[in-house]
């Protein structure tokens, strides 16, 4: 496909390419050249406990030296599960120095889920919230874990260290940012290397890991800085700030918080988004620079009355992406802040951005922008073929943002990446005579939920684990709150079933997000001549 997009480069003052580093240099380069430009500037606050640039190089030198310690080789990989929390930064970057793979785990995860992720991974060390460690406890003979780090939310708040009890193979956060950092053994690491496993569903409901390697993660860095580099780093350079407010184990607050270190900000750590009184009171005290959000975070913000005492004046870049942003929410949004919110596209497999739309837009475009530099697109009919401009046909992506691929699963792999090298997402889009991509459905019968994705097979093989289901099949539907829920529709197999008995069946068996919100019980479900079931006529 004809690249379009270069004349809304060259009016945007956009490069078509991006200079990627040596073979050699990894993110870890990145993050201590960070360290080294930044050194006494704030890069995190958390409940308005600040840490310094150089302070997280130490703190992550230490888990790392901690690390080798232990006799973790490179590319052994380490699962993460927390919140946002101060830790967070700290362990991945301790990670990551150490050569070994990161592997970002949803806190709300039940036993199930978090059982699939830490056998698929081969994890051997987690990193875990005390809290949530029974989560893990329940399932700990199933996996390969042999050590577990455990931390309270305010380990590194506080000035009293909270005593854990130590067990064999388990240490507390605190005690191993004690270790001392010297004989740290520095590896190498170069862009070929796997740094990071970043776990997202598959049509067949198996959550799949998808690899990012070194250069994946430093390009879409390098790529939206060249991007938003300029906007964020004009004008007055004094303490800026970063609003965290969305989960970093997911890979669009993970990369954005990339880009926050990458020009110096300040990263707010909010622990609980759906606290919006919570999230406006930090709002206030650090009013944004740059404000990373998704549809349903940005309706509460502008629906909350005190919203109106956050300072917006600083704001210089607001964006949007993990869901399909309504215009309402977009023109309340412009209204509150005189800033467009800027839409853009990506997926765990393109590390994550993919399309953005660029800073020179003043009005919502209800697009999700163009091309990254150094990332082309094409939209392609069944046989992976170029369709004309203007008209539908599936999004494909090429560039060195792309996954390395999936996790052990090189069948799966070869399903989703061409030979040519273009990754197919899935979604059906159009693009237009400016390289502009609208999403106008999914190929997938993913549900999104929030910016998270949901996939009805996974919720179908759990409902149907009820002894008195006789079949199932799971959509989405549209909701106000969440852009989409699950619905369920069932045929019992004993008349007495009921929708409080399937609620109570899968509570803690799915998180919160993937439960469904409504049932409805049916006679029989829709199906084609070999028997498939036709979720299209369910909707």
């Amino acid at each position: 496909m004809k690249k379009v997009w270069l004349n809304t480069y060259h009016d945007a003052g956009i490069p078509e390419e991006i200079s990627l580093p040596a073979e050699n240099t990894s993110i870890v380069d990145i993050f201590e050249r960070n360290c080294r430009e930044f050194g006494h500037k704030t890069a995190y606050i958390f409940m308005d406990k600040k840490m310094s640039y150089l302070q997280i190089e130490k703190a992550s030198l230490r888990l790392a030296t901690f690390f080798q310690s232990l006799g973790l080789k490179k590319g052994t990989r380490v699962a993460v599960m927390l919140p946002n929390l101060l830790q967070y930064p700290i362990s991945v970057m301790g990670i990551l120095r150490t050569g070994l793979i990161l592997v970002n785990v949803n806190p709300l995860y039940t036993p199930r889920e978090l059982e699939h992720q830490l056998k698929d991974s081969g994890a051997e060390v987690l990193i875990v919230l005390n809290t949530l460690k029974n989560t893990f406890d329940q399932i700990s003979a199933n996996t390969s874990i042999k050590y577990v780090i455990t931390t309270e939310i305010t380990d590194l708040v506080e000035d009293e260290i909270v005593q854990h009890d130590q067990v064999t193979g388990c240490f507390s956060f605190t005690s191993v940012l004690e270790h001392p950092e010297e004989g740290f053994c520095k590896p190498e690491i170069g862009l070929a290397d796997t740094a990071v496993l970043q776990y997202t569903g598959g049509t067949t409901g198996v959550s799949k890991g998808a690899e990012l390697t070194h250069l994946n993660l430093v390009a879409n860095l390098l790529q939206n800085n060249a991007i938003f580099g300029p906007v964020l780093l004009s004008g007055n350079q004094d303490q800026q700030n970063m609003i965290c407010a969305l989960p970093l184990y997911h890979i669009f607050a993970f990369q954005l918080s990339m880009v926050s270190q990458y020009v110096g900000f300040a990263c707010v750590l909010i622990l609980n988004p759906k606290d919006t009184s919570g999230l406006i009171n930090e709002m206030i005290k650090y009013p944004p620079v740059l404000f990373p959000s998704v549809n349903t975070l940005t309706n509460a913000l502008i629906n909350h009355e005190a919203i109106k005492k956050v300072n917006f004046s600083h704001l210089k870049l607001g964006t949007s992406g993990g869901m399909a942003t309504l215009p309402s929410t977009a023109e309340a949004w412009h209204r509150l802040t005189n800033k467009p919110l800027l839409e853009g596209y990506g997926l765990s497999e393109t590390s994550p951005v993919a399309t953005v739309n660029p800073p020179n837009i003043y009005s919502f475009t209800g697009k999700i922008g163009i091309p990254l530099p150094s990332t082309e697109i094409s939209i392609v009919d069944e046989n992976g073929q170029d369709v004309p401009l203007n008209q539908e046909g599936e999004i494909a992506i090429r560039g060195p943002q792309v996954m390395k691929g999936y996790w052990n699963r090189p069948e799966e792999t070869a399903q989703v990446m061409t030979s040519n090298g273009y990754f197919r997402t899935g979604d059906i889009g159009v693009m237009d005579s400016q390289g502009f991509i609208k999403i106008v459905d999914r190929k997938k019968d993913m549900i999104l939920v929030s910016g998270f994705n949901v996939y009805p097979n996974e919720i179908e093989e759990v409902v149907s684990r009820h002894p008195k289901v006789l079949e199932v099949a799971a959509i989405g539907v549209i909701d106000k709150k969440s852009g989409e829920v699950p619905k369920l529709f069932i045929v019992k197999k004993e008349t007495d079933l009921t929708k409080d008995d399937i609620f109570e069946f899968i509570s803690d068996k799915l998180t919160a997000y993937k439960q469904p919100k409504y049932i409805e019980f049916l006679e029989e479900l829709p199906k084609s001549n070999v028997g498939k079931i036709l979720r299209k006529e369910l909707r």
